[in-house]
């Protein structure tokens, strides 16, 4: 798919992150989808062979035979299912790195292994998570989107990581203008759908019944709706969340915008959780992640037979992200 290899991040290592990695490169080793490791490779127990590099160019030579591994050392021993902050710089140190790679055009993306965000606050890190610190680093803050993508359904919440009560207090006509705004733009330049559907929801019960259940819709919901079809994005609704999702409804649309985290984020994962993938709209560089997290409870140190975690994710998430780079290059021609 693409000449230049992305770069997987770490994640937590005492999570399934390792045990990730190895399947991935298992399923994807004689693929087009060439990517390199940023990580330890003490953490995956000799149970597939691994090569250093320096480089990011030096991967696809890699990439059939072995794991690429541009190494990232942990700072102190890692135990499966024990999480430890005394490994966060290493963390946030595979991310910023494959950020910088991917922006300075040696890596083609990024795609990142599930990190916890409490072991990461308690080293002092202030981002709420991967999003917020890669548009940080991209210098992009404030237009970092988050998308949740399987092949069923495409999701896109207004409001992200915080309480629905700060959710419903923060959702205002500009938020909506601008997510639904980027998202359209996405859409044409990293899916190749050129004349993007979106599904605007509604906040409450029924849409509101005409106000009955809450005015937001009238008030905020549908004036951003106006100013989008006035732009000419095709966005319409606002619809019932409750009937917006079914097989028939999600023929009409390419993507949904939400306006909370959970009311996107369940119909994706009951329909496709396996599958489903995190994808950071808004920045210069392409970012794709599985869209589970770290799984301590199933972590264990890495078997050559026996695996815990289900890979799927991340094999889409890399497969993706192939996918965006391409049609990114495509665009840009």
């Amino acid at each position: 798919m693409t000449t230049r290899p992305l770069a997987l991040t770490l994640g937590d290592p005492a999570g399934i992150g390792p045990e990730l990695t190895v399947s991935a490169w298992e399923a994807l080793r004689l693929s087009e989808h060439c990517f390199f490791w940023l990580g330890d490779p003490a953490l995956l127990n000799n149970v597939i062979p691994t090569e250093m590099i320096s480089s990011p160019a030096e991967a696809r030579r890699v990439f059939s035979h072995a794991l690429p591994v541009l190494p990232t050392l942990c700072s102190a021993p890692v135990e499966p299912g024990k999480p430890s902050a005394c490994n966060a710089e290493t963390i946030i140190s595979s991310i910023q790195n494959a950020a910088q790679l991917s922006l300075s055009g040696e890596a083609a993306g990024v795609v990142t292994n599930p990190i916890a965000k409490h072991i990461l606050a308690q080293s002092g890190f202030p981002h709420p998570g991967h999003t917020e610190f890669l548009a940080e680093i991209c210098s992009a803050p404030g237009h970092e989107i988050m998308m949740l993508a399987s092949p069923e359904l495409r999701v896109i919440p207004v409001t992200i990581h915080v309480s629905l009560q700060t959710a419903i207090q923060t959702l205002t006509t500009e938020r909506i203008v601008n997510v639904t705004r980027i998202t359209h733009h996405a859409l044409i330049r990293d899916f190749g759908i050129h004349h993007p559907r979106l599904a605007i929801a509604g906040l409450n019960p029924h849409a509101g019944e005409a106000g009955l259940m809450g005015d937001e819709e009238q008030t905020i919901i549908t004036p951003a709706i106006d100013i989008l079809r006035a732009q000419g994005i095709d966005a319409q609704g606002p619809y019932p969340p409750d009937t917006m999702f079914s097989a028939t409804a999600r023929t009409r649309y390419d993507a949904a915008i939400c306006m909370y985290h959970d009311q996107g984020l369940i119909p994706l994962k009951t329909l496709d959780m396996a599958q489903g993938v995190n994808i950071t709209l808004g920045l210069p560089i392409v970012r794709t992640s599985p869209d589970h997290g770290t799984a301590f409870d199933i972590a264990r140190p890495l078997d050559r037979t026996v695996r815990a975690a289900d890979a799927r994710s991340l094999i889409a998430a890399i497969r993706t992200a192939s996918t965006m780079v391409q049609h990114r290059k495509g665009n840009a021609v």
